[in-house]
């Protein structure tokens, strides 16, 4: 394959880099080829949005069109006569992706998925907060407050479910180094209260509903709240802590669920349904407003 390096510029500054192929989009490995003739695929970031692309040409799709996807929340697909390429923005509202007249959903999709790392860490990142004096987690199953103190290191103060951090009065909460290091601190807490409270929970859960599994861990992941194996072991992130109770125990009865059913099949959705009263996918839809990660509080 011929692969041609160039620069991407915008208002004069370097935003990224791309690559072109013939033939292909190649993306952290791995080839995407569809109907397509030719590929321009890259990342640009800046100015509070993302930017991912890819040129597709001969294409037809209704305008406009929404993808509710699991991970990266609802995608707006629209057509624009103007367009070259097909587009990726990440916005505060979600991912907006612009395309040609005539693109066909499986190319949209298709585009989805080779890129949806880079879509993922881009809302991840576009949606962070800022952790300052002002920073709050107001969880049911974990609370941190943030407080002025005179001392001239931070300090912590954390129990079961709760944590305080003493910050020294000339923090620059703008600095990205201590941004990092206090999500550190923060994830950390979160890990150490999870692997208290998620595997006693899920043992009452599963006992109530007659389920078993193999074993639990407790991992960092963003890109999902839970997953479950066709051994019945059972991974939870420990940012489950940052949802509503009931929320908590929707994603632990969902994994459950794939105990006995290792699919999303009409037979899943109806025992998930009797776990929850007959609110599986009304929790589900509820569930879509939150975000894996200290990026998803506040929602």
């Amino acid at each position: 394959t011929n692969i041609k390096n160039h620069l991407l510029f915008g208002n004069g500054q370097l935003s990224a880099f791309a690559y072109c192929l013939a033939g292909g989009l190649s993306g952290g490995g791995g080839m995407f080829a569809g109907r397509a003739t030719e590929f321009d695929g890259g990342f640009v970031g800046g100015f509070g949005e993302s930017l991912f692309f890819c040129l597709i040409k001969n294409a037809d799709m209704t305008n406009p069109y929404v993808i509710d996807d699991e991970q990266l929340g609802s995608l707006l697909v629209r057509a624009d006569a103007r367009a070259r390429r097909l587009t990726f923005r990440t916005k505060p509202d979600g991912i907006h992706v612009t395309v040609p007249p005539g693109t066909p959903l499986a190319e949209v999709k298709r585009a989805i998925e080779q890129l949806r790392p880079r879509l993922l860490a881009a809302r991840q990142k576009l949606a962070r907060p800022l952790i300052d004096l002002n920073f709050r987690i107001d969880a049911d199953y974990f609370q941190l407050t943030l407080v002025p103190g005179r001392q001239e290191r931070f300090l912590s103060r954390s129990g079961v479910g709760e944590m305080q951090i003493v910050c020294p009065p000339d923090a620059d909460f703008a600095d990205e180094a201590l941004q990092t290091w206090l999500r550190k601190v923060i994830d950390e807490a979160l890990r150490r209260n999870a692997k208290v409270v998620l595997p006693l929970r899920l043992q009452q859960l599963a006992a109530r509903n007659g389920l078993t599994y193999s074993s639990v861990k407790i991992n960092s992941s963003c890109g999902r709240w839970g997953s479950c194996s066709a051994r019945g072991s059972i991974n939870l992130s420990f940012y489950l802590l940052l949802l509503p109770r009931h929320l908590v125990d929707y994603v632990l009865l969902h994994e459950l669920a794939h105990t006995r059913e290792m699919n999303h099949g009409p037979r899943f959705w109806a025992l998930l349904d009797r776990m929850t009263d007959g609110r599986a996918l009304a929790l589900r839809q509820e569930l879509r407003q939150f975000r894996t990660g200290l990026c998803g509080l506040g929602r």
